[in-house]
């Protein structure tokens, strides 16, 4: 879809994205946002009242792709927990590939509490509960699962986070990034699975 076919609402959100995810929210001016969309600050304005409220709107979005595409995964009750372990790393490194600096944007407006996301994303709930977390205890009953579900966050989402002194240092460049994220997505379920049957 081109640019012109978006509504102006839709402009807006996506220049909000672009700005909010390079600048942070405090660094971030409604100016540059109304800039970045092509319209005028009176008509960033209108559609949306307060830089805060242009925020929120991006978070969910941002909360939602992180986050929310990973709860059919983790509370399917039909796959077994090797599926659901090979299902969540093939969606998380699709996900990231395509939003390499999601995580980044994620956990540093997190950390700066610029947005409640447990009014966007309620996903402590869901996941205490999960029948994934359920399946971990039946077959680790006596190691917190929190120690595999951090385990597979951090192989998944730390090389996204990395990438940049990966690059700096000339270790990597996009092309061999790329492959070592394919190669990824087959190891790290396999290193997961190692740990939860040892």
């Amino acid at each position: 879809m081109k640019t012109e076919e978006y509504s102006t609402e839709d402009k807006i959100l996506i220049a909000a994205s672009k700005v909010f995810t390079e600048k942070g929210f405090s660094g971030t001016r409604t100016r540059d946002i109304a800039e970045e969309a092509g319209i005028n600050l009176a008509l960033l304005n209108y559609y949306f009242r307060t830089k805060e409220k242009l925020f929120e709107q991006v978070m969910k979005v941002k909360i939602v792709l992180l986050f929310g595409q990973i709860i059919p995964i983790i509370t399917n009750e039909k796959t077994s927990l090797d599926e659901k372990i090979n299902l969540a790393s093939i969606k998380y490194f699709d996900i990231l590939t395509k939003n390499p600096n999601l995580p980044i944007f994620v956990l540093s407006e997190i950390q700066k509490k610029t947005s409640d996301v447990k009014s966007i994303l309620p996903f402590e709930k869901v996941l205490n509960n999960s029948y994934l977390m359920k399946q971990i205890k039946e077959r680790k009953p006596d190691v917190n699962p929190f120690h595999f579900l951090l385990n597979f966050l951090s192989m998944t989402v730390f090389p996204f986070l990395g990438k940049p002194i990966l690059q700096s240092f000339d270790l990597m460049d996009d092309a061999e990034f790329q492959q070592f994220v394919e190669e990824r997505k087959t190891m790290v379920p396999m290193w997961i699975k190692m740990m939860l049957n040892n």
